[in-house]
């Protein structure tokens, strides 16, 4: 077995901070193989750099709030460490770093929305009974633009099952036995029959490999810099054949942590809003993309509140968006 460097470092969690919704969102696969959640951990496993890393993070709550839910975290904190089968260098690091504020819903603040909507006859109620609701992000924007290539068009327990087999084929697995969601390089080996032949369809499993081979080879960047912003990633992921503009939107949502998506072309946002509207049909898409262009710069965050109300909390917590 490898022996594991570690880094670690700590992250302040915001007051209000929703933790179970954070930890309902990483536990939707109850087969999960790259990541482990109990109450007060998440363990994530993720190719860094081509490095199998695990990143745990200890979630550490006030003593005086560990019993008050509607207050959970006000003055917590994560503390992250940083697992890697090889050497743990500062980029190394540095990409953890980022993997956590995704993967604990930090990207996005959500009060901007919550005061852009507080008149808001429709977005105000909703936001308030859904008050400090966030958006989890992928670890990795690689993992993001798979998760939503693989998620497109069919049902989430289906996604779902399909991403595992993606991690299985194209991962590589932890020293701590926690397998790793694969890097592009990782993906970029695989040929077509090995997804297809595991219930992945031929147009979803050679969109993946080509997306996976176009950024291992660096003709697609991901990476954002002074001079490639949103708008010029917008444009080489449209370039791609297969990827259209729900899984740019979709992917810049769980990738990037952008706030300002419009996810007009998603059916749970049309079927959200077909209830919040209280109309007898779905709105069709370009009604969906004017009405959600009142709410500017936010669309994210109403994506995500309309997202959650599909799916009012059993035990007046859990409203996290699940797609």
């Amino acid at each position: 077995m490898t022996q594991s460097a570690a880094a670690q470092f700590t992250l302040p969690l915001p007051a209000s901070y929703r933790l179970d919704d954070v930890l309902a969102f990483h536990r939707r696969d109850a087969e999960s193989v790259a990541e482990q959640v109990s109450a007060r951990q998440l363990r994530k496993g993720m190719l860094l750099d081509g490095v199998p890393v695990v990143l745990e993070i200890a979630l550490n709550l006030a003593p005086d709030m560990e019993h008050d839910r509607a207050h959970t975290g006000a003055r917590s904190s994560a503390t992250c460490t940083v697992l890697a089968d090889g050497p743990c260098t500062p980029a190394i690091v540095a990409y953890a770093r980022a993997a956590a504020d995704a993967v604990l819903g930090l990207r996005i603040d959500p009060q901007p929305f919550a005061e852009f909507t507080a008149a808001d006859p429709l977005f105000g109620p909703l936001t308030r009974a859904q008050a400090g609701l966030r958006v989890v992000q992928s670890a990795t924007v690689f993992e993001a633009l798979t998760w939503a290539i693989i998620g497109q068009q069919i049902n989430l327990p289906f996604a779902i099952a399909l991403r595992r087999t993606f991690i299985l084929q194209a991962g590589r697995q932890h020293s701590s036995g926690l397998w790793c969601y694969p890097d592009a390089s990782s993906a970029a080996k695989l040929g077509p029959d090995v997804l297809t032949t595991r219930k992945f369809s031929r147009a979803k499993a050679e969109t993946v490999l080509r997306l996976a081979q176009l950024v291992a080879s660096g003709e697609l960047r991901l990476a954002l810099g002074p001079d490639y912003g949103i708008e010029e990633v917008s444009a080489a992921l449209l370039a791609v054949k297969g990827i259209g503009p729900w899984t740019v939107n979709y992917g810049l949502l769980r990738g990037y942590g952008y706030a300002d998506c419009s996810l007009h072309g998603d059916v749970a946002v049309r079927a959200a809003l077909q209830r919040l509207l209280g109309e007898q049909d779905k709105p069709d898409l370009a009604r969906t993309e004017q009405f959600l262009a009142r709410y500017r710069p936010h669309r994210t965050m109403a994506a995500a509140h309309l997202w959650a109300s599909l799916h009012p909390p059993a035990n007046g917590q859990d409203t996290t968006p699940q797609s």
